[in-house]
């Protein structure tokens, strides 16, 4: 599993403006689609909002992991996106997210799946790293946090 792999600039926002869940994961797909343009934007909506269904990806502390696995990939993908205001999520704590770490799978790497989704956590587990992630000023800064928070995770 290397997060730095699947990360791309143009795939990691911050201080975006949505209000609902249901239009952050519409902005998180059409942020996939233009990584992803051989898979419809419908597709990837449909395969985060299906796990949704199963449960929230709300993880707790305002953080929350959307994902999905998607026909026709062949390499994993993240999509970064943090929110200037937290929205309601249904997240086990009942807290409001706006830290957003959606993964996009292909079908077949159940075990790309697990390790990817077990970083992630790793990762985002450390207050002091989400709290620098809530403060970067630019898509660029986030951007540049992340990848060395994803280095550091893979060196654990």
């Amino acid at each position: 599993m290397n997060l730095s792999s699947m990360l791309s600039e143009d795939c990691t926002k911050s201080a975006v403006l949505f209000n609902s869940k249901k239009r952050i994961l519409e902005y998180i797909a059409e942020l996939a689609h233009q990584r992803l343009p051989e898979v419809p934007e419908y597709n990837i909506l449909e395969a985060l909002m299906s796990r949704e269904k199963l449960g929230s990806t709300g993880i707790g502390g305002g953080i929350a992991i959307p994902h999905g696995k998607l026909k026709n990939v062949t390499t994993p993908l993240l999509v970064f996106v943090v929110s200037k205001d937290p929205i309601q999520f249904d997240a086990i704590d009942n807290q409001a997210v706006d830290i957003f770490c959606a993964i996009l799978i292909p079908e077949n790497q159940c075990q790309t799946h697990l390790s990817t989704l077990s970083g992630i956590a790793r990762m985002l587990s450390q207050k002091d790293f989400t709290k620098k992630i809530r403060h970067s000023a630019t898509n660029h800064d986030l951007y540049q946090l992340l990848m060395v928070g994803a280095e550091q995770v893979i060196a654990k």
